[in-house]
């Protein structure tokens, strides 16, 4: 065990928050901490450490917020899983949606785990992703359901089905040496479900025997009242593809494979073909009508290029980007620049979601499009079933809470506003305040004789982003430059020298991207130039080196441009050091100088080089 945790005594909260009382950790204890999902929406990775063993439920991504320039994904730091290389790992998958399994091939690159559980409709989207990133034979996946169990040397774990947007999804029941925690996963309780049923029963009789921690999924912890049923959603599409008079195009989530099903249902109900458009939204198409979950024949699919033979109002469309994403199939179709699809009036747009927090205004710029293509509009609103979550809501949780009877609580999955409003609604079911837990990524909880205490050592889980496939991840100091870049741009600042006799051979040439319009800010560059040329003409008067060179060019430059435009683009200087460089310093001029329609002077004389205290090109 990590001889930290015995340096750093957990906390263990009395009847006062304030007052903690300080013991020893004991090798015995279980270890509960989350490495993604708390405090945020996605990045979903729980670990469960006793021992020699670790073990992980789910391991997700999280999307990038639009201040990550270039970032592909958000992933949880292995750090912690890597130093403890020595315990064996395995990790259990409760569904297949990116924000629980999208991370496997990256922790399948740093970290080794033994085995994979995971629900049939996961390892059919897990293998997909495994075989594109040829780590396919790198790890044993093994095929759970409802009546499975796990049993390694310190867990046994059991399972149950739950209710959420994406077949086969399940909630876990860990039995650990310390006690038994049960994790629902995502879920929702919809009494007229499309798919499986929860096992009420089942949870019911969990909470009977005894649980010492709950872990429940918060994200609609602000939602009041229960969640509509996803049958009324279903009811709404089918009328809605009968009433539709010329195309109807459907976008919604494709991880919402339930939805998904429903919207092709209801289009060979109406006697319309179906057409795909979406890579994701192909690839779970596939899997579902392989795994049975989808029953729409091949007969009832069209491809693009029967799409114009088939009369309008016997098509039916679905497509990814109910999001706004500019990407997406249905952004270029409101574009006008998908390859197959040109809108026409009459055509009926149907979003069966609803924006994600921060997608608004992406949504509505699609939605103004689409309108101004003549096309009719449908989306969700108090007159319309459109859309509904696969995430509990208030009542819900609190019926959760009801069924399993936990002694202690731990709200999951959600920012810390959900979590907060969650830990309030279980304080309404009867929980004391001080048997919840609001955590953050890293912090840890210690589980001893069926009791839970908080920890004051934490875990390192910082943010990891992925640019590509790099695993290796993108610095902190990377994101800071590119947020720089896309305010206010670069400047690079080209110098000659003959390092050889100490001399400038020619005035320095500042090219900009980003930072200036050229043709408008001639004067500004050539003051700019002069300032860094009367820099380097003093640090120069003695012997120097390249670097220190480089720290002259930027500490006048960045000042001077600061005060001019009160703005910090990126300096970047060049020192060419050859005589031979005076030509490509010539080029550099003549290229600039062109782009400037008013007339100018086009380059600098060439004059013979002079010592460094001279000036060698005289303008005008």
């Amino acid at each position: 065990m990590n001889n930290n945790y015995r340096n750093n005594a957990p906390r263990i909260p009395g009847n006062n928050k304030n007052n903690y009382h300080h013991i020893d950790h004991k090798r015995s204890d279980t270890l509960v901490y989350a490495l993604g999902g708390l405090g945020e929406v996605g990045k979903n990775m729980y670990c469960f450490e006793h021992e020699n063993e670790i073990l992980i439920v789910d391991s997700g991504v999280r999307f990038p917020e639009e201040n990550l320039l270039g970032v592909d994904y958000v992933i949880p730091d292995y750090a912690h899983l890597v130093k403890n290389k020595a315990k064996k790992k395995i990790l259990i998958i409760t569904h297949g949606h990116e924000d629980h399994i999208g991370g496997i091939p990256f922790l399948l690159k740093t970290v080794e785990i033994a085995d994979i559980y995971a629900p049939r409709f996961a390892i059919s989207l897990i293998n997909k992703k495994l075989e594109e990133r040829k780590l396919l034979r790198t790890v044993r996946i093994h095929e759970i359901n409802s009546t499975s169990s796990v049993k390694t040397e310190h867990f046994t774990c059991g399972f149950f089905n739950t209710v959420h947007s994406i077949p086969d999804s399940l909630g876990i029941l860990i039995n650990t040496p310390n006690g038994r925690v049960v994790h629902t996963g995502d879920f929702k309780f919809d009494l007229t479900p499309v798919g499986t049923n929860a096992d009420y029963q089942i949870m019911a009789y969990i909470g009977q025997i005894g649980v010492t921690m709950l872990m429940s999924d918060s994200t609609n912890s602000g939602v009041e009242d229960f969640s509509i049923s996803e049958k009324k959603v279903a009811n709404e599409i089918l009328d809605i593809t009968r009433k539709t008079k010329g195309r109807l195009i459907v976008a919604t989530f494709a991880s919402n494979v339930h939805r998904v099903a429903q919207i092709l249902e209801a289009a060979v109900a109406c006697g319309r073909k179906v057409i795909i458009f979406g890579r994701s939204m192909e690839n779970v198409v596939t899997i579902g009508r392989k795994l049975g979950t989808i029953k729409v024949g091949e007969q009832h699919f069209i491809t693009p290029d029967q799409l114009n033979h088939v009369p309008a109002n016997k098509v039916c469309i679905v497509c990814t980007g109910s999001q706004g994403e500019p990407l997406a199939a249905l952004s270029r179709i409101a574009s006008g620049t998908h390859r197959y699809i040109k809108l026409i009036p009459g055509d009926t747009v149907v979003f069966s979601s609803s924006p994600i927090p921060g997608n608004g205004a992406s949504v509505n710029h699609v939605v103004n499009k689409l309108f101004r293509a003549g096309a009719n509009v449908l989306t969700k609103s108090v007159l319309t079933n459109l859309h509904t979550t696969g995430h509990a809501s208030q009542e819900e949780q609190k019926l959760m809470l009801q069924l399993i009877k936990p002694k202690y609580f731990m709200p999951i999955h959600g920012e810390y506003k959900m979590l907060k409003q969650h830990m309030e609604t279980a304080m309404a079911t009867g929980l004391p305040e001080e048997n919840i837990f609001t955590c953050a990524n890293g912090d840890v909880l210690i589980m001893r004789d069926h009791r839970v205490f908080q920890s004051s050592y934490r875990i390192q889980a910082d943010d990891i982003y992925v640019d590509g496939n790099d695993i290796s991840g993108v610095s902190t100091a990377v994101l800071k430059d590119r947020n720089i870049l896309a305010n206010n741009g670069l400047v690079a600042v080209v110098t000659a020298i003959d390092s050889s006799e100490n001399r400038i051979l020619c005035k320095p040439v500042i090219v900009s991207r980003g930072f200036v319009f050229i043709k408008d800010s001639q004067g500004l560059l050539k003051e700019a130039e002069q300032v860094v040329y009367q820099a380097l003409k003093t640090k120069m008067a003695q012997r120097t080196t390249f670097s220190e060179l480089k720290n002259t060019i930027r500490g006048a430059l960045e000042p001077f441009l600061w005060h001019k435009t009160h703005r910090n683009p990126i300096v970047i200087p060049v020192i060419l050091n050859s005589k031979k460089a005076m030509e490509q310093m010539a080029a550099i001029r003549n290229s600039r100088a062109n782009a400037n329609t008013r007339t100018t002077k086009t380059a600098h004389p060439q004059n013979e080089a002079a010592p460094a205290g001279e000036v060698l090109n005289k303008e005008g």
